[in-house]
């Protein structure tokens, strides 16, 4: 019985290593990709003990063999992280000069062993959640407001979802708004109308209306409005880049771009292989057509499209390993940026599958917190 229940053990542990490599094929297994590369720290350790239970006590060397073949892959985020961390530093000082030294509170390092295991600490903040916004052709639409404990005006970051432009509401990716908010930041979490039933530039106009009732609310929301950045994740951060890149644009003081994309027309062309999701199918959803169809609705919905000089500096952070959107769009972004001027960070993480702050302790998500927490404060505080 003891060794049925260590081989099981062992056969669980190496299924989710593997997929620390193995991109999704489908939707349905997306998960795995995602998060077995973020709780790494922790299959070191199953995989560690799997294989001593395997070489002391079962006494089978194939399945040693294999436990130490598991171990190795459970490995490569950690053995990658050191030159990730790296490369993001450089990147960082280059831009924005030496912003360890902003707040004292920050993180002390990119990944710290012990809270992959507890979990990242968060201080105690102040919620206000599902805040009517606007009820356009009787969708309601809502925002949740995060702050910190003591009152007084604060630094606002606009936060939009991510979804694919179809799902997610303002409670997604609260981890976050509540772990920024404790630092002295209004986070305002908001809202949009989702496709297919509503085609862009639906979803746009729709953040340029929650971002007019902050600007109206600020003193009741403790904005200060001349200290706003503006951030989403994948479909939210492509909303978030087309709001502050129009030439009418609210003059927010920074932008934060979780992989999202840039070029809608390249990543209709060029898909992932594999494509979990369907992206034709997702942009089709989202535009109405195909870029042969509406070749000029795919331009006006590009960020890429869009770059100009005088933009507000931007962070980007893409997963080397996304399946969802290439992370080879983010970089030549961050390159057109730079050439028309404009400060833009990009950091890649080359384990990293799509939404990897998922998992909010993870190897991924922690290193991308200790920069975006730091770029945000050289840019507000």
């Amino acid at each position: 019985m003891m060794s049925i229940l260590i081989w099981l053990f062992a056969a669980i542990s190496f299924f989710l290593s593997v997929w620390i490599v193995v991109p999704a094929p489908i939707f349905s297994l997306l998960p795995l990709s995602v998060g077995a590369p973020e709780i790494s720290p922790w299959l070191v350790l199953t995989n560690t003990i799997a294989a001593l239970l395997a070489l002391f006590r079962v006494q089978s060397l194939p399945l040693f063999i294999g436990m130490l073949f598991a171990l190795s892959l459970s490995l490569l985020p950690v053995a990658q992280l050191p030159n990730t961390a790296q490369q993001a530093k450089t990147a960082m000082i280059s831009s924005l000069g030496d912003v360890q030294r902003v707040l004292p509170n920050f993180r002390a390092a990119p990944f710290v062993v012990f809270d992959a295991f507890r979990g990242i600490p968060k201080a105690e903040i102040r919620r206000t959640l599902n805040i009517p916004v606007a009820s356009p052709d009787n969708v309601a639409l809502t925002m949740n407001v995060y702050r910190p404990m003591k009152a007084g005006k604060n630094p606002a970051i606009v936060q939009i979802y991510g979804g694919a432009w179809r799902s997610g509401t303002p409670n997604s990716n609260e981890d976050f708004s509540e772990y920024i908010a404790a630092q002295g930041y209004t986070v305002l979490a908001i809202d949009y109308r989702h496709a297919p039933q509503y085609k862009f530039p639906t979803q746009l106009n729709d953040v340029r209306t929650a971002i007019q009732f902050i600007l109206q609310n600020a003193e009741q929301y403790e904005v200060d409005i001349d200290r706003m950045a503006i951030m989403g994740r994948s479909a939210g951060g492509h909303l978030a880049m087309l709001t502050a890149f129009a030439t009418d644009a609210f003059p927010f003081r920074a932008i934060v771009n979780y992989y999202s994309p840039v070029e809608l027309t390249e990543g209709y062309n060029n898909p992932p292989f594999p494509d979990p999701i369907n992206s034709r199918e997702v942009l089709e959803n989202f535009l109405g057509g195909t870029p042969i169809q509406l070749s000029d609705l795919y331009r006006q919905a590009s960020p890429y499209q869009q770059v100009r000089s005088n933009l507000p500096p931007i962070l980007m952070i893409y997963g080397g390993k996304d399946h969802i959107v290439q992370s080879k769009f983010g970089r030549s972004l961050s390159e057109k940026l730079k050439q028309n001027g404009n400060t833009a960070i990009f950091i890649e993480i080359p384990w990293a599958e799509h939404a990897f702050d998922a998992v909010f302790n993870g190897v991924s998500n922690q290193l991308s917190l200790y920069y975006t927490e730091r770029f945000l404060a050289s840019m507000l505080k």
